[in-house]
C-alpha cells in the first residue's frame, strides 16, 4: 500500500469513527463540534441555497468577512471553520460540504497543517489527496477548486514546505477532471518575491479587505 492510499484509508476511518461516536452518543468532542454544529442550525432555522458553491478550510475563509459580496452572481455559502487543517476538513466533510449538493467546492487549507512544524509538504499533500478522494466519491461531478497556501509573513520558515505541498497538489489536480488549482501567491507578493505587508492584519498571518480584494480578483473567473 502506498503512502497516499494509506493516508486516504486512515482519513476514511476517521470520517467513520465520527459518525459512529455521532450514532452512539460518544461523549469526547472533536475540535472544533461547536462551530459545526452551530452551521448545522442555522441550516435548520435558515436553509441553505440549492447547489451553492462551498467555501471551505481554515480561518482564511472563516474571516472572509461578507464573502458573498464579493461575487454578487454567484450563490455562495461560507463553511470555514477554526484553524482547522485538512485532516479536520475531511472529519467534517460529511456535515460540511456533501449534504449542500455543492456544484463547486472552493478549499482554503493546510497552511495550518505545515505550521504545526510536525508535517512536511509531502505529508500535507497526502491530507489533501484523502480529503479530496472522499468529496469526489461522495459528489463525483463536483467541480473541486483548491486555493493554493498563501505566504503569511509570520510563517517564512515554513514557506519552502508550503511550496512543495502547492507544487504537488497542482500537478496532482492536473491529473484529474474538474479540478482547479489558483494560484494567489502572485498578487500577495513584491516584485522581489517577498509578502505585501499592506494585506495582513498586524499578526502578519490573517488578511485585511485589501488581500481579500486581492484573491477575489484572482477567483472570481473560476467560479462557476
Amino acid at each position: 500500500m502506498n503512502r497516499i492510499t494509506f493516508s486516504w484509508c486512515i482519513g476514511l476511518f476517521l470520517v467513520n469513527l465520527t459518525s459512529f461516536g455521532q450514532l452512539t452518543g460518544g461523549a469526547s468532542k472533536q475540535p472544533f463540534e461547536d462551530e459545526i454544529r452551530a452551521f448545522e442550525k442555522t441550516d435548520q432555522t435558515t436553509p441553505p441555497p440549492h447547489n451553492p458553491i462551498v467555501f471551505t478550510g481554515s480561518s482564511s475563509i472563516r474571516l472572509w468577512d461578507n464573502l458573498a459580496d464579493y461575487f454578487p452572481k454567484k450563490t455562495i455559502l461560507q463553511r470555514g471553520f477554526g484553524g482547522s487543517q485538512l485532516n479536520e476538513v475531511l472529519l467534517y466533510a460529511d456535515r460540511i460540504i456533501i449534504p449542500y449538493q455543492p456544484k463547486q467546492v472552493v478549499l482554503y487549507a493546510g497552511e495550518n497543517d505545515i505550521a504545526t512544524g510536525k508535517l512536511t509538504g509531502q505529508q500535507t499533500f497526502e491530507r489533501f489527496v484523502a480529503l479530496f478522494v472522499h468529496v469526489r466519491q461522495k459528489l463525483p461531478n463536483v467541480l473541486f477548486t483548491f486555493i493554493s497556501i498563501k505566504p503569511s509573513p509570520s510563517r517564512r520558515k515554513f514557506f519552502a514546505e508550503n511550496d512543495i505541498a502547492n507544487q504537488l497538489i497542482k500537478d496532482y489536480l492536473a491529473k484529474r477532471k474538474n479540478t482547479q488549482f489558483v494560484d494567489i501567491r502572485p498578487v500577495m507578493l513584491t516584485k522581489a518575491g517577498q509578502p505585501v505587508p499592506e494585506l495582513f492584519k498586524p499578526d502578519s498571518l490573517h488578511m485585511l479587505p485589501e488581500g481579500y480584494k486581492r484573491w477575489a480578483k484572482v477567483l472570481g473567473p473560476y467560479l462557476k
